[in-house]
């Protein structure tokens, strides 16, 4: 658990895709803790017109199915640098609503098109970006959604369910202690161990049932045996005149931006998928 490759690993899992490193500072926290809400997040010039531009186009499909309209809002996204390290944010720091469509990791792109699909204006975007990216709309280090699965399980909210164990009879059921490393200590310290089944499809038993269970838009989650984790990248499954894909905002030194891989060939090297539908 020490060598180089699972510390870059680590790293790309808890701030590379949507959770950023904790420090410690408990005095900071406090005051962070008695700050005053706001959601006048600064944006730049390149996320408001992107921003206004997928609003405006909002009405035209705003009656399609949940998973439909996620395909048109991630669309617009196809092309995006991969930029890790987004989100600001630790028991030290005070935590901000980042809004920055300049460069997505692969959870802050799920963020940012699931508030969008809830919204009609800027104002309404910002509301539901704070209630997706953090429990019960808490913008605090220790209630932001660090893991994938706390989309379906954590908080009053919750904008997705986890319908995995419904797409096949061979999904497997792991017991999980997330946050707490093989060794019993925290990938981020101060936040609290999650005890929670995770259930996910192995790779081996992803066939053409499964694609064909499958609807336009669910999030798909890639599975991790290591401890303390759930997935170590998501995506979105999306359906192409030339098959299915995972349009996913890629890390890898070949992409490096947001991209549709064809599905079959990309999770046929994992582990396995944990999938969440978004609600209606």
């Amino acid at each position: 658990m020490r060598t180089p490759y699972v510390f870059i690993l680590m790293s790309m899992l808890l701030a590379g895709c949507g959770s950023s490193g904790a420090t410690t500072g408990t005095h900071a926290f406090e005051r962070q803790q008695n700050a005053p809400l706001t959601l006048d997040a600064p944006l730049d010039p390149y996320t408001v017109e992107k921003l206004n531009a997928i609003l405006h186009e909002r009405p035209n499909y705003r009656l399609l199915p949940a998973g439909q309209q996620i395909g048109l809002i991630s669309e617009a996204f196809l092309g995006t640098p991969y930029v890790a390290n987004k989100l600001q944010g630790s028991l030290s720091t005070p935590e901000q609503l980042v809004v920055d469509f300049r460069g997505l990791d692969c959870f802050t792109y799920l963020d940012y098109v699931e508030a969008l699909r809830q919204s009609a204006a800027q104002p309404d975007f910002m509301k539901n970006l704070l209630r997706t990216r953090y429990v019960d709309g808490d913008l605090d280090f220790l209630s932001r959604k660090h893991f994938y699965t706390d989309w379906a399980y954590s908080g009053t909210y919750k904008p997705a369910q986890d319908i995995t164990a419904q797409l096949s009879a061979h999904a497997v059921r792991r017991e999980k202690r997330l946050n707490q490393k093989a060794d019993g200590s925290a990938y981020l310290p101060g936040l609290p161990v999650v005890q929670r089944t995770v259930t996910y499809i192995p790779a081996g038993f992803i066939d053409k049932t499964v694609i064909n269970r499958l609807h336009e838009g669910d999030f798909i989650g890639i599975y991790t045996p290591l401890a303390g984790l759930d997935v170590t990248h998501v995506g979105f499954f999306i359906m192409t005149d030339k098959g299915p894909v995972l349009r996913n905002a890629s890390s890898h030194s070949g992409s490096q931006k947001v991209v549709d891989s064809p599905f079959l060939a990309y999770v046929a090297n994992t582990p396995g998928i944990v999938v969440l539908r978004a609600k209606e």
